[in-house]
């Protein structure tokens, strides 16, 4: 599965999982998921529950306590909770002692996590822990796709799926198949991995201010819409010169994105009911 935060001018929201933190408003958005302003999320939809990382040394304990309060006061058989570990930002992480005692307490709701540390062996020991037990380990960046299919893993979360959605489903579906039939077709798959992470990293250039900055400025570069650069404090977006120096290092790549739409298509998008 290949999923991916939305972007739009001037603002960020999550398809498919929800993004929470602080155990409360956990509570409050698991059970009355909403994504956006008007659009309601299905009540079995997966959520992405981010750990309480306004606390930054808190025990594991603290964290199986935080988990299983969310799962007891939500009280609903439906409810799918994949676990967001992403040290760089909450500083706090999952652990696979924390995900044991997760799945023997509550074996339904724990579906699975997203593993954002960029930490192959990182993702592997989840995968080798608890990936054959219907466990399902996603990658927070298609540069480790091909691995984390090869070894168990469903996918990967990544915001780089906006402007790269085809090539990124492309090579998982491919995995996807391959894993099925016990067949990698190796060197083809390798090389679409390859092709991925060249795109990622130009985004992922440490010149820019932020990666959804530079997202936003590609697609208004490439949908004609400068309204597209804005983003939200602290935010900030692309300068003139780094919107040029992306604009170029696309350029140098290769880079397409068809369909993307033009400024009337997306209002009138928006304005669907």
């Amino acid at each position: 599965m290949v999923t991916f935060a939305e972007l739009r001018p001037g603002r960020v929201w999550h398809h498919q999982r929800s993004e929470l933190d602080g155990s409360r408003r956990a509570i409050d958005v698991t059970r009355f998921p909403v994504c956006g302003r008007h659009q309601s999320v299905p009540h079995d939809a997966g959520h992405r529950l981010l750990l309480d990382f306004y606390y930054k040394t808190v025990s594991e304990e603290g964290l199986y306590h935080y988990f299983s309060e969310v799962v007891q006061r939500v009280g609903d058989t439906r409810l799918k909770i994949y676990l967001y570990h992403i040290p760089p930002v909450a500083i706090v992480g999952v652990t696979p002692k924390l995900v044991e005692r997760l799945l023997k307490a509550y074996p339904k709701a724990i579906a699975g996590m997203k593993d954002s540390s960029g930490n192959w062996n990182n993702t592997k020991t989840f995968l080798d822990a608890f990936a054959n037990n219907g466990f399902d380990v996603f990658v927070g960046s298609e540069s480790l796709l091909l691995a984390n299919m090869r070894n168990g893993g469903v996918g990967t979360i990544s915001a780089t799926a906006n402007v790269n959605p085809a090539a990124i489903y492309e090579l998982y579906a491919k995995s996807a198949v391959a894993s099925a039939v016990s067949a990698d077709p190796g060197l083809e798959l390798e090389d679409q991995q390859a092709r991925l992470n060249v795109v990622r990293e130009v985004f992922s250039n440490r010149e820019f201010p932020s990666m959804i900055a530079a997202l936003k400025q590609a697609i208004a570069i490439y949908g004609n819409d400068p309204e597209w650069t804005r983003v939200r404090p602290p935010l900030v977006e692309l300068t003139t010169e780094q919107a040029k120096l992306l604009a170029a290092e696309l350029k140098a790549i290769g880079f397409a994105m068809p369909g993307i739409g033009t400024k009337a298509e997306w209002s009138e998008r928006d304005e669907r009911p």
